[in-house]
């Protein structure tokens, strides 16, 4: 049977990958496949950098729409990432007839709903395991493999970058800024950092699981996202002595009110796998009604391990390339007549638990009025540390001024009513820096 021939747009660090992994297991692949998948051409305007990675088994062009233009061409690979020129070529692959595979979860959580439709209607496949989570198959799994489910929530450790620093901060007991700059020297951070630490690459990721687990369109619009760049090294000593970890997590669950999709630091307890993934690693907690937990693992960037969940989507779509459209399996999962208009609830409207530290004046009474804004607001205390305020902390209000830092757990409360409570606390007087709220997520 004649080769898939295959398109790929972009060869730097996943492109390269994907082409010398699919060369170097080609003969398993084909065995898997039912039948060869070659890259025929590659686009990249660096045409010099892609041609030496392919050598003479490929023709290499600089303008991607030559793909897109081949007749020859069955799949096309987009590899070039952002919302732009990306979205362009997409929206052309599909409208010339073409598959599409792609890691960009940018592209997807904010033009995902256009593409997935425009494919749709020309009865062409998207594919995008590798947009979410590297090298974990969890698209696949909640797609696929749980298809029996109602899943009920979603928490997931879904960028390398952030894991890695929280890691070291608690390794090492050093602050944000000197765990950032270790992380950029040791190349597991970008120079420009930002859609990482600030919590925006983990939404695009939580927008697409969301999608898929509860049926709703993608959007990432309606995401609450929050990053780490407040946290302090005494933020990760308090969680270990009141037996917690700090992990960046994308949580979507499904309420009785609609459906959560939040990106934000929390307290997980130490005793949960997912609290002890450490370094650049990836983890996605999956509850559902009839499997119970289930919990997936490994790389979550890298060239080969993206390469692996793109080569993985080159493969179902060649199995299924001459299937009947109708027959294949859904791009978010549920047939595009049987998705759900169910609502994302807004942040405010969110029901959970809370680490609170406040830096205050060391002075009689202050406890009682902190304490007595959380009682008057129906907000239990769950757990409290009182400890000296650390080096390095003192502010304009503090000075002079003996301070200590005050912990507190919470038990669960609408995050409306903690803020209206959190605004009255930090106009008292004897609060000497802003206070610092960490949601907690016991993840049972």
């Amino acid at each position: 049977m004649k080769a898939i021939q295959v398109g790929l747009m972009g060869i730097g660090t996943v492109g390269s990958g994907v082409y010398n992994v699919l060369r170097r297991n080609q003969q398993e692949i084909m065995g898997r496949a039912g039948r060869g998948i070659d890259i025929t051409m590659v686009a990249d305007l660096d045409a010099a950098r892609a041609q030496a990675v392919v050598g003479s088994n490929a023709k290499v062009v600089s303008d991607a729409r030559e793909i897109i233009a081949n007749p020859d061409i069955d799949i096309v690979v987009e590899l070039i990432g952002g919302y732009g020129i990306a979205r362009q070529l997409v929206m052309e692959a599909i409208e010339a007839g073409k598959h599409v595979v792609t890691a960009n979860k940018a592209l997807l959580a904010v033009h995902g709903t256009e593409i997935f439709a425009a494919a749709h209607r020309r009865g062409v496949m998207v594919a995008f395991e590798a947009a979410v989570a590297g090298g974990i198959p969890i698209i696949k799994a909640l797609r696929e493999g749980l298809t029996a489910n109602s899943i009920e929530w979603i928490a997931g450790i879904i960028n390398g970058t952030t894991n890695f620093i929280l890691s070291e901060m608690r390794d090492k007991g050093i602050d944000f800024d000197v765990a950032l700059k270790d992380a950029q020297r040791l190349g597991y951070a970008e120079a420009d950092p930002t859609f990482d630490i600030e919590g925006v690459d983990a939404a695009h990721k939580a927008t697409i699981m969301s999608a898929i687990a509860f049926g709703i369109p993608v959007q990432f619009d309606k995401a609450y996202v929050e990053g780490i760049t407040r946290l302090g090294a005494q933020d990760i000593r308090y969680a270990e002595q009141l037996g917690y970890r700090i992990k960046l997590l994308g949580i979507t669950k499904r309420t009785a009110k609609g459906i959560e999709l939040r990106v934000h630091p929390s307290l997980v307890p130490t005793k949960r796998l997912i609290a002890n993934v450490e370094g650049a690693m990836n983890a996605v907690l999956v509850q559902a009604d009839a499997v119970g937990t289930t919990l997936y693992y490994g790389k979550g960037a890298g060239s080969e391990p993206t390469a692996s969940a793109v080569i993985a989507d080159l493969v179902d779509i060649t199995r299924l390339h001459t299937a009947d459209a109708a027959h294949r399996v859904p791009h978010l999962a549920f047939q595009p007549d049987s998705m759900s208009d169910a609502t994302v609830l807004p942040m405010s409207e969110i029901v959970t638990s809370y680490y609170l530290r406040l830096q205050v004046a060391d002075q009689a009474g202050v406890l009682a009025k902190v304490t007595g804004l959380l009682a008057a607001a129906n907000i239990s205390i769950d757990a409290m540390l009182q400890r000296p305020a650390g080096v390095g902390q003192t502010t304009e209000a503090s000075q002079g001024v003996a301070q200590t830092d005050l912990i507190i757990l919470t038990h669960s409360v609408r995050e409306g009513t903690m803020n209206d409570v959190l605004a009255q606390m930090q106009a008292l007087p004897t609060v000497l820096a802003p206070i610092i709220r960490i949601r907690k997520e016991d993840l049972a």
